[in-house]
């Protein structure tokens, strides 16, 4: 399996084990008004990401060169500034909203470097 699917798949996991973590805090405490970040954590964390590790296995020529692990970084560097940070603007922390809005343009960045590796003759 290409390396960039490897890290795609444990960071997945991680994210996934994250979100379970988040969701049973929220079912425990009873208060889930952190469920917009739970719910992103899982979409974005532990689903695309599988997704986007399964495309690199299936399409191995894909997943070689510098544009797939670039997608991979940014991708993930948009999800580690964008969950936490909806987390606590979810809690009522009106300050985080600016990070919120970042992570989420560097998350689009991921997505639109994968665009451009799908639609690459080769990445």
């Amino acid at each position: 399996m290409p390396q960039v699917s490897q890290l795609f798949f444990k960071s997945a996991t991680v994210f996934f084990l994250l979100g379970i973590i988040m969701g049973l805090q929220m079912g425990i405490s009873g208060d889930h008004s952190a469920f917009p970040a739970h719910a992103h954590l899982n979409l974005l964390g532990w689903v695309s990401s599988a997704i986007f590790g399964t495309y690199y296995a299936l399409n191995p020529t894909k997943a070689t060169g510098r544009l797939p692990m670039l997608q991979f970084i940014v991708y993930t560097v948009g999800i580690v500034v964008m969950i936490p940070s909806l987390y606590f603007l979810s809690l009522g922390h009106a300050a985080m909203e600016p990070l919120v809005g970042i992570g989420s343009m560097i998350v689009l960045a991921g997505v639109l470097l994968f665009t451009v590796v799908v639609f690459s003759r080769q990445a």
